[in-house]
Protein backbone atom coordinates (compact mmCIF):
# COMPACT_ATOMS: atom_id res chain seq x y z
CA UNK A 1 0.00 0.00 0.00
CA UNK A 2 1.48 3.40 -0.91
CA UNK A 3 2.43 5.40 2.18
CA UNK A 4 0.68 8.53 0.87
CA UNK A 5 -2.70 6.91 0.26
CA UNK A 6 -5.50 8.43 2.31
CA UNK A 7 -8.81 6.75 3.14
CA UNK A 8 -11.96 8.25 4.65
CA UNK A 9 -14.31 5.84 6.45
CA UNK A 10 -17.88 6.98 7.09
CA UNK A 11 -19.74 5.05 9.78
CA UNK A 12 -17.90 3.49 12.71
CA UNK A 13 -20.01 0.45 13.44
CA UNK A 14 -18.33 -2.93 13.76
CA UNK A 15 -17.53 -3.11 10.05
CA UNK A 16 -16.37 0.48 9.68
CA UNK A 17 -14.19 0.39 12.78
CA UNK A 18 -12.52 -2.82 11.63
CA UNK A 19 -11.81 -1.25 8.22
CA UNK A 20 -10.19 1.70 9.99
CA UNK A 21 -8.10 -0.57 12.20
CA UNK A 22 -6.77 -2.74 9.38
CA UNK A 23 -6.07 0.17 7.04
CA UNK A 24 -4.15 1.94 9.81
CA UNK A 25 -2.18 -1.19 10.67
CA UNK A 26 -1.24 -1.58 7.00
CA UNK A 27 0.16 1.95 6.86
CA UNK A 28 -2.76 3.86 5.35
CA UNK A 29 -3.71 7.35 6.43
CA UNK A 30 -7.27 7.13 7.71
CA UNK A 31 -9.89 9.80 8.36
CA UNK A 32 -12.75 8.37 10.43
CA UNK A 33 -16.13 10.13 10.28
CA UNK A 34 -19.21 9.51 12.42
CA UNK A 35 -22.00 11.42 14.15
CA UNK A 36 -21.50 9.45 17.41
CA UNK A 37 -19.01 11.16 19.74
CA UNK A 38 -18.28 7.95 21.65
CA UNK A 39 -17.26 6.13 18.48
CA UNK A 40 -15.12 9.08 17.40
CA UNK A 41 -13.27 9.07 20.73
CA UNK A 42 -12.62 5.34 20.33
CA UNK A 43 -11.39 5.78 16.75
CA UNK A 44 -8.94 8.54 17.72
CA UNK A 45 -6.67 5.87 19.18
CA UNK A 46 -6.09 4.16 15.83
CA UNK A 47 -6.68 6.59 12.94
CA UNK A 48 -4.87 9.63 11.55
CA UNK A 49 -7.85 11.91 12.15
CA UNK A 50 -11.34 11.42 13.60
CA UNK A 51 -14.10 13.87 12.66
CA UNK A 52 -17.42 14.27 14.48
CA UNK A 53 -19.95 15.34 11.84
CA UNK A 54 -23.18 14.21 10.22
CA UNK A 55 -22.06 12.95 6.81
CA UNK A 56 -25.57 13.47 5.41
CA UNK A 57 -25.27 17.22 5.99
CA UNK A 58 -23.72 18.61 2.82
CA UNK A 59 -22.59 21.85 4.45
CA UNK A 60 -20.85 19.99 7.27
CA UNK A 61 -19.19 17.56 4.91
CA UNK A 62 -17.89 20.43 2.77
CA UNK A 63 -15.82 21.55 5.76
CA UNK A 64 -14.46 18.08 6.51
CA UNK A 65 -10.73 17.47 5.80
CA UNK A 66 -11.27 15.36 2.67
CA UNK A 67 -9.17 17.28 0.14
CA UNK A 68 -6.48 14.59 -0.16
CA UNK A 69 -8.70 11.53 0.21
CA UNK A 70 -8.07 8.85 -2.43
CA UNK A 71 -10.77 6.38 -1.37
CA UNK A 72 -14.03 7.04 0.46
CA UNK A 73 -15.60 4.06 2.24
CA UNK A 74 -19.27 4.40 3.17
CA UNK A 75 -19.55 1.74 5.88
CA UNK A 76 -22.96 2.90 7.15
CA UNK A 77 -25.12 -0.16 7.74
CA UNK A 78 -28.91 -0.30 7.98
CA UNK A 79 -29.60 3.41 7.42
CA UNK A 80 -29.99 3.31 3.64
CA UNK A 81 -30.92 6.97 3.36
CA UNK A 82 -27.77 8.03 5.21
CA UNK A 83 -25.53 5.80 3.09
CA UNK A 84 -27.06 7.04 -0.16
CA UNK A 85 -26.84 10.71 0.83
CA UNK A 86 -23.26 10.31 2.03
CA UNK A 87 -22.26 8.59 -1.21
CA UNK A 88 -23.88 11.32 -3.32
CA UNK A 89 -22.18 14.11 -1.36
CA UNK A 90 -18.78 12.41 -1.63
CA UNK A 91 -19.27 12.13 -5.38
CA UNK A 92 -20.06 15.84 -5.53
CA UNK A 93 -16.93 16.56 -3.52
CA UNK A 94 -14.86 14.79 -6.15
CA UNK A 95 -13.65 11.78 -4.15
CA UNK A 96 -12.03 9.69 -6.92
CA UNK A 97 -13.02 6.21 -5.66
CA UNK A 98 -16.04 5.48 -3.48
CA UNK A 99 -16.79 2.09 -1.92
CA UNK A 100 -20.24 1.75 -0.37
CA UNK A 101 -21.86 -0.97 1.71
CA UNK A 102 -25.26 -2.22 0.50
CA UNK A 103 -27.85 -4.36 2.25
CA UNK A 104 -30.07 -5.14 -0.76
CA UNK A 105 -30.02 -5.15 -4.55
CA UNK A 106 -32.16 -2.01 -4.72
CA UNK A 107 -29.86 -0.27 -2.25
CA UNK A 108 -26.85 -1.23 -4.39
CA UNK A 109 -28.51 0.03 -7.56
CA UNK A 110 -29.20 3.43 -6.03
CA UNK A 111 -25.67 3.66 -4.61
CA UNK A 112 -24.21 3.11 -8.07
CA UNK A 113 -26.56 5.68 -9.56
CA UNK A 114 -25.49 8.37 -7.09
CA UNK A 115 -21.78 7.74 -7.51
CA UNK A 116 -20.47 4.58 -5.82
CA UNK A 117 -17.54 3.11 -7.75
CA UNK A 118 -17.78 -0.23 -5.95
CA UNK A 119 -20.55 -1.79 -3.85
CA UNK A 120 -20.04 -4.37 -1.10
CA UNK A 121 -22.65 -6.88 0.06
CA UNK A 122 -21.22 -7.74 3.48
CA UNK A 123 -24.19 -9.65 4.92
CA UNK A 124 -25.01 -11.41 1.64
CA UNK A 125 -21.43 -12.52 1.02
CA UNK A 126 -21.03 -13.77 4.59
CA UNK A 127 -24.28 -15.68 4.27
CA UNK A 128 -23.11 -17.30 1.07
CA UNK A 129 -19.75 -18.22 2.60
CA UNK A 130 -21.45 -19.80 5.62
CA UNK A 131 -23.89 -21.78 3.48
CA UNK A 132 -21.10 -22.94 1.18
CA UNK A 133 -18.97 -24.00 4.14
CA UNK A 134 -21.86 -26.01 5.61
CA UNK A 135 -22.43 -27.76 2.30
CA UNK A 136 -18.71 -28.35 1.65
CA UNK A 137 -17.02 -28.66 5.08
CA UNK A 138 -13.71 -29.75 3.51
CA UNK A 139 -13.42 -26.29 1.95
CA UNK A 140 -12.01 -24.25 4.85
CA UNK A 141 -12.39 -20.85 3.25
CA UNK A 142 -13.31 -19.20 -0.05
CA UNK A 143 -12.55 -15.72 -1.33
CA UNK A 144 -14.00 -14.59 -4.69
CA UNK A 145 -11.24 -12.90 -6.71
CA UNK A 146 -13.23 -12.33 -9.90
CA UNK A 147 -16.62 -13.18 -11.39
CA UNK A 148 -15.49 -16.70 -12.35
CA UNK A 149 -12.52 -17.39 -10.08
CA UNK A 150 -12.29 -18.23 -6.37
CA UNK A 151 -9.34 -18.63 -4.04
CA UNK A 152 -9.96 -21.48 -1.62
CA UNK A 153 -8.31 -23.56 1.08
CA UNK A 154 -9.25 -27.22 0.80
CA UNK A 155 -8.39 -30.18 3.03
CA UNK A 156 -6.62 -32.68 0.81
CA UNK A 157 -9.04 -35.44 -0.27
CA UNK A 158 -8.23 -38.95 0.93
CA UNK A 159 -7.69 -40.09 -2.65
CA UNK A 160 -4.90 -37.54 -3.11
CA UNK A 161 -2.75 -38.77 -0.20
CA UNK A 162 0.63 -40.21 -1.29
CA UNK A 163 0.14 -38.93 -4.82
CA UNK A 164 2.14 -36.20 -6.51
CA UNK A 165 0.63 -33.06 -7.96
CA UNK A 166 2.08 -34.05 -11.29
CA UNK A 167 0.19 -37.35 -11.26
CA UNK A 168 -3.04 -35.67 -10.13
CA UNK A 169 -2.73 -32.97 -12.84
CA UNK A 170 -5.60 -30.92 -11.38
CA UNK A 171 -5.23 -28.11 -13.89
CA UNK A 172 -5.87 -30.44 -16.80
CA UNK A 173 -8.53 -32.59 -15.13
CA UNK A 174 -10.47 -29.98 -13.13
CA UNK A 175 -9.21 -26.57 -14.23
CA UNK A 176 -7.80 -25.94 -10.75
CA UNK A 177 -4.41 -24.38 -10.04
CA UNK A 178 -2.62 -25.30 -6.81
CA UNK A 179 -0.68 -22.24 -5.63
CA UNK A 180 0.63 -23.63 -2.32
CA UNK A 181 0.37 -26.52 0.12
CA UNK A 182 0.03 -25.98 3.88
CA UNK A 183 1.41 -28.75 6.06
CA UNK A 184 1.70 -29.08 9.83
CA UNK A 185 4.89 -30.54 11.24
CA UNK A 186 5.97 -31.31 14.78
CA UNK A 187 9.37 -30.43 16.18
CA UNK A 188 10.83 -30.77 19.66
CA UNK A 189 11.87 -27.60 21.48
CA UNK A 190 14.96 -27.18 23.65
CA UNK A 191 13.32 -28.68 26.72
CA UNK A 192 11.72 -31.61 24.93
CA UNK A 193 8.20 -30.34 24.35
CA UNK A 194 6.51 -30.90 20.98
CA UNK A 195 5.71 -27.80 18.94
CA UNK A 196 3.39 -27.55 15.95
CA UNK A 197 4.70 -25.59 12.99
CA UNK A 198 2.93 -24.73 9.74
CA UNK A 199 4.99 -25.20 6.60
CA UNK A 200 4.12 -23.48 3.34
CA UNK A 201 5.25 -25.61 0.41
CA UNK A 202 5.68 -24.11 -3.05
CA UNK A 203 4.09 -26.75 -5.28
CA UNK A 204 5.86 -28.61 -8.05
CA UNK A 205 4.87 -31.71 -10.05
CA UNK A 206 7.00 -33.76 -7.62
CA UNK A 207 5.20 -32.52 -4.47
CA UNK A 208 3.84 -35.57 -2.64
CA UNK A 209 0.64 -34.86 -0.71
CA UNK A 210 0.22 -36.05 2.86
CA UNK A 211 -2.78 -36.67 5.09
CA UNK A 212 -4.15 -33.40 6.60
CA UNK A 213 -2.42 -31.19 4.04
CA UNK A 214 -4.37 -28.10 3.00
CA UNK A 215 -4.35 -27.10 -0.66
CA UNK A 216 -4.56 -23.42 -1.55
CA UNK A 217 -6.17 -23.38 -4.97
CA UNK A 218 -7.69 -21.08 -7.59
CA UNK A 219 -10.56 -22.16 -9.81
CA UNK A 220 -14.29 -22.02 -10.40
CA UNK A 221 -16.54 -22.83 -7.43
CA UNK A 222 -18.10 -25.80 -9.19
CA UNK A 223 -14.68 -27.24 -10.03
CA UNK A 224 -13.44 -26.77 -6.45
CA UNK A 225 -16.56 -28.57 -5.19
CA UNK A 226 -15.70 -31.52 -7.44
CA UNK A 227 -12.49 -32.12 -5.47
CA UNK A 228 -14.50 -33.96 -2.80
CA UNK A 229 -15.51 -36.54 -5.37
CA UNK A 230 -11.96 -37.92 -5.42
Amino acid sequence: MPDDKTFAVFGLGTFGFEVCRVLSEKGGKVVAVDVNSGLIEKAKEIVTQAVLIDSTDEDSLKNAPLENVDVGIVAIGDDMQASILTTAILKNRGIPYIIARAISDIHAQVLRQVGATEVLFIEIEEGRRLATKLISPDVLDRIPISKNQTLAEVVVPVGFVKKTLGKLDLLKKLGITVISVKRMSTKIDDIGNPEKEELIIQPSPATMLEDADVLVVIGKDEDINRLKEY
